[in-house]
């Protein structure tokens, strides 16, 4: 099958993000199963796209709100606030629509798009709709901007999220009821689009690179490591439950280091925590920590930075939501909620790593799980596009129901 795989961002030499992973993951897949795949998106600077498909830019753009200054924050709100869009559609639009039908002319005949998530394929939903498709889900987006809302730091900042959470409520639920079929990375977003697609919903197992990745051998640096892109609001909201609520019951002479992007050093007492901002190898710091703290707390979605923890084989402790689109946690992973438990375990844990227990397993069996129920979503949906009426080699030519305003441009 030919497939164009339709992303704000696309897939990359080197993912960072666990948006990029789980974008590169879905591009391995489809290739792995020999399929021809396009791809349609932007590429953020500094980036090289992934090897082995055809790239088709539409520019390069930096969409992570904390990477940008506040002039271009603003210039995204008011393009939002006047074409009646969410924020992060409003910035997709400075290309055209009509740039993106000629790329899509130039690329048939093909089978079908792969929507991956909502951001592009809302803002030019009049181009899309045309052509048979799977919405590709990393999150039920509206559930965690109404979330968000929920924690805002002030009025004006609460009705931005739930203004943005009304716009994505209303693309999502179209994108999932348009396309043949729709991928969710967690069984609780696959529920979360209602019994109308419910019988065409599946969740898709990711993996963080197509390779079994081997654990470094380095030393222990510190007893207990967490990484993660902080200035995203749901991995910020665990990492204040973790400072405010489960720090203050662990050991004092306990080394704990976070790393990762962070906008404001929290003030914590604790005497052995570390913030180390960005580091130069995620792996290797994850492998220099006696046990990993799993700690997401709210959004939806897959963990991804939970899914790595596992394919290292690293010893840790999460939170019920962190094992959200993991059927299995390792035998070396505790669960628990309760902040005082959620301490004690890691504190028993960091006792029989110190001891001389290392507590690590075999990652490469969860890595190979994952990778065969992935490819086998793949391999079991992929052939409701080839029988979608024309099978997507000529556009469908109707009209759409909903439309996004493509800014004129």
């Amino acid at each position: 099958m030919h497939l164009i795989l339709v992303s704000s961002l696309v897939p990359v030499e080197n993912p960072a993000s666990g948006f990029d992973i789980a974008n590169r993951a879905l591009l391995d897949g489809l290739v792995a199963l020999g399929h021809r795949v396009s791809v349609v998106g932007f590429l953020q600077p500094g980036r090289a796209p992934a090897p082995g498909c055809q790239m088709h830019l539409l520019g390069e753009l930096e969409v992570t709100n904390a990477k940008v200054g506040r002039l271009q924050k603003s210039r995204w709100l008011a393009t939002a606030l006047l074409n009646r869009t969410s924020v992060s559609s409003a910035k997709m639009l400075g290309v055209s629509a009509s740039r993106i039908q000629s790329i899509l002319d130039g690329l048939a005949p093909f089978d079908g798009v792969v929507l991956n998530s909502v951001q592009l394929p809302a803002a030019f939903a009049q181009v899309f709709r045309r052509y048979p498709s799977i919405y590709v889900a990393h999150n039920v987006e509206a559930n965690s901007a109404l979330e968000n809302a929920e924690r805002a730091r002030g009025a004006f900042e609460r009705y931005l999220f739930r203004r943005e959470a009304y716009y994505l409520e209303r693309y999502e639920q179209q994108l999932a009821q348009d396309a043949v079929a729709l991928w969710t990375f967690a069984e609780a977003d696959r529920l979360g689009f209602g019994r109308a697609v419910d019988d065409r919903a599946f969740v898709l197992p990711l993996v963080t690179g197509w390779a079994a990745p081997t654990c470094p051998v380095v030393a222990r640096e510190h007893d207990l490591g967490l990484i993660g892109t902080w200035s995203w609001r749901p991995n910020r909201l665990g990492l204040d439950w973790f400072l405010d609520e489960v720090v203050a019951h662990l050991p004092t002479d306990m080394s704990i280091a976070v790393a990762g992007q962070l906008e404001g050093t929290p003030a914590v007492s604790h005497p052995g925590l570390r913030f180390v901002g960005r580091v130069p190898d995620a792996r290797a710091f994850v492998a220099a920590s006696g046990v990993v703290p799993l700690i997401s707390r709210g959004g939806t979605g897959v963990q991804l930075k939970s899914i790595e923890t596992f394919e290292l084989g690293m010893p840790s402790v999460a939170t019920s939501a962190s094992l959200r689109g993991i059927d299995a946690a390792p035998d070396n992973c505790v669960t628990t909620d309760d902040p005082r438990e959620f301490a004690r375990r890691l504190a028993e844990k960091v006792d029989r790593v110190r001891a001389g227990s290392s507590q690590r397993a075999d990652g490469t069996l969860f890595h190979q799980a994952q990778k065969s129920r992935m490819m086998q979503v793949i391999r079991d949906v992929l052939p409701a596009l080839a029988s979608d009426g024309v099978g997507g080699r000529t556009a469908r030519g109707s009209q759409p129901r909903w439309t996004v305003h493509d800014g004129g441009r």
